[in-house]
C-alpha cells in the first residue's frame, strides 16, 4: 500500500523489469520489432540494447481495449 501511494505521487521508478524479450514472430499479423522489457510493476515496456544492456526509451503498444474480430468460417 506504502507503494502505491509513493508511486501516485512520484511515478514508477521501473526498478523491477522482465528478462529481454526478443519476438520471433507475428501477432495477429502485426510484427513487433527489437528486444524489450517490461516493467513488472506498471506494465510500461522499454526497448532494451543487448550491447550495452541498458534499457531504452519507452516502446509504443497497442492500446489495451483493441478488440478482436473472430473471422466464421464461410
Amino acid at each position: 500500500m506504502f507503494g502505491s501511494f509513493v508511486n501516485l505521487f512520484f511515478g514508477c521508478s521501473h526498478k523491477r523489469t522482465s528478462f529481454p524479450i526478443t519476438p520471433g514472430r507475428t501477432i495477429n499479423g502485426i510484427a513487433r520489432g527489437g528486444t524489450y522489457v517490461a516493467c513488472l510493476d506498471c506494465g510500461r515496456e522499454f526497448a532494451y540494447d543487448w550491447e550495452t544492456m541498458q534499457i531504452g526509451e519507452q516502446v509504443k503498444t497497442r492500446p489495451t481495449g483493441a478488440a478482436v474480430v473472430a473471422r466464421r468460417p464461410a
